[in-house]
C-alpha cells in the first residue's frame, strides 16, 4: 500500500470534531432496466463521529444498496458521499479498497469465516491488507479475541463454535485493524434472541469506546437499541 493510498482520509487525531464522519448528499443509486430501478432516491444522511445508528426497513427497501454505498462497495449514480469530509466519488478502485481496509469494518449475517483456518488466523487475515505492522498483528488479534470473550478459543476452528461465538469472531476480525466506522448488516439474523442481545451489547461496548456504529436490520427490536433510527422505504430515508 502506497503512502498516497494511506493518506486519502485524515487520521482521527487530524479530523475536526465538527466534521461528520459520514455524509450522504442527495444520493441516488439507479440500476438499468427496463424498467430502470432507483434503489436509493435522494438519500441525505449525516453521521457524527461516535454515533450509533440503525437503518431499518423491509426486504427490497434499499438497505443492501445503502450498505454497499456506505462501505465503498458501490458508487452513487447521483450525489456525493464524503468520509471525514473527503469526497469519495473520484477515488480509484485501489484507493477505495485501501480506505475500506483501514477505515471501515464489516460484520455480516453469515459470519464469512474461513472454515479451514483457526479463529486466530481468521482475525489475523484483515491485517495483511490494512497496514498493521507484522510484529503487532498476533498481539492485536489476541487482544481483539479477548475483548469479545473468546481468548480461550483462539486455536479452535469456526465449525466447532456456536453461532454466537462465530459472530463474536467476526466482530473481532472487523475491529482488529482499528476502523473508525463499523457497518453491521443483519448481524443478529442467524442468532437466537438471547445470543442476539449478547452480540448487540458487544457492539454497544465498542461504540461507548468511540467506534461509530451503523446497524442495518429488519428487526425493530435491534433497531430501537440505537440512539438514532433511520427507516428506509422504497429507497427513501426518514429519521424516526
Amino acid at each position: 500500500m502506497t503512502d498516497a493510498q494511506t493518506s486519502i482520509l485524515p487520521a482521527a487525531s487530524e479530523t475536526d470534531a465538527d466534521v461528520p464522519l459520514v455524509e450522504l448528499r442527495d444520493v441516488t443509486r439507479s440500476f438499468p432496466g427496463p424498467p430502470e430501478v432507483q434503489a436509493l432516491k435522494g438519500a441525505t444522511l449525516t453521521v457524527a463521529p461516535g454515533d450509533y445508528i440503525s437503518i431499518v426497513g423491509p426486504s427490497g427497501s434499499g438497505k443492501s444498496t445503502m450498505l454497499n454505498i456506505l462501505g465503498l462497495l458501490d458508487r452513487p449514480s447521483v450525489g456525493e458521499y464524503r468520509l471525514s469530509g473527503s469526497l469519495t466519488g473520484d477515488l480509484s478502485d485501489d484507493e477505495r479498497a485501501a480506505v475500506r481496509a483501514r477505515f471501515i469494518g464489516f460484520v455480516f449475517q453469515s459470519f464469512h469465516l474461513l472454515p479451514r483456518r483457526t479463529v486466530l488466523d481468521n482475525v489475523l487475515l484483515p491485517m495483511l491488507y490494512s497496514g498493521v505492522p507484522r510484529r503487532e498483528r498476533e498481539e492485536r488479534a489476541r487482544e481483539a479475541l479477548t475483548r469479545v470473550g473468546l481468548g480461550h478459543r483462539i486455536d479452535f476452528f469456526p465449525n466447532s463454535l456456536s453461532g454466537g461465538e462465530r459472530q463474536r469472531v467476526a466482530v473481532a476480525r472487523a475491529v482488529v485493524s482499528g476502523p473508525r466506522l463499523l457497518l453491521a448488516d443483519e448481524p443478529t439474523g442467524n442468532l437466537d434472541q438471547r445470543t442476539s442481545g449478547e452480540v448487540m451489547s458487544l457492539f454497544e461496548e465498542l461504540n461507548e469506546d468511540g467506534l461509530t456504529l451503523i446497524v442495518i436490520t429488519h428487526d425493530d427490536g435491534v433497531a430501537r437499541r440505537a440512539r438514532r433510527c433511520i427507516r428506509i422505504s422504497d429507497g427513501r430515508l426518514s429519521e424516526l
